[in-house]
């Protein structure tokens, strides 16, 4: 009998939260439109626009096939790794295909000389030089 209680006693909580969680979304979908907060694997097979990064192994690795267009691109590593290459990289894609790159050069070393062997139209290429990294 106790055992009974305690799983009606569940199933209430568990309903209660759903009912919370529900409501929750549909505050936020209100505010921001509808589909702006789901379940990840509500749709799973997303068509998102990508850049080829030039590389079919990157490409693979990235799980899109490219870098993923319309989104803020973040490269870590150590130094000397090869981050500003393969950002130079995938920024002259980007121009290739008729895009705009912004490039974040929070180090102040960009090389325009390097970046217009590489293959970016240095002309076309929006640039910031933070002081700090609060400022980028």
């Amino acid at each position: 009998m106790a055992e009974k209680k305690e799983k009606n006693d569940i199933s209430k909580i568990k309903s209660e939260k759903e009912m919370l969680i529900e409501e929750a979304r549909l505050k936020i979908e209100k505010q921001f439109g509808k589909g702006s907060l789901m379940k990840l694997g509500e749709n799973p097979k997303m068509d998102i626009k990508v850049i080829p990064s030039g590389c079919i192994l990157l490409d693979e690795a990235l799980g899109v096939g490219g870098y993923p267009q319309g989104r803020v691109i973040e490269i870590y590593g150590p130094e000397s790794s090869g981050k500003t290459t393969l950002a130079l990289q995938a920024v002259a894609q980007s121009q290739k295909m008729g895009g705009v790159a912004a490039f974040i050069d929070a180090e102040h070393a960009l090389d325009p000389v390097y970046a217009k062997r590489i293959g970016v139209d240095i002309n076309e290429l929006w640039i910031s030089q933070p002081d700090s990294g609060e400022q980028a």
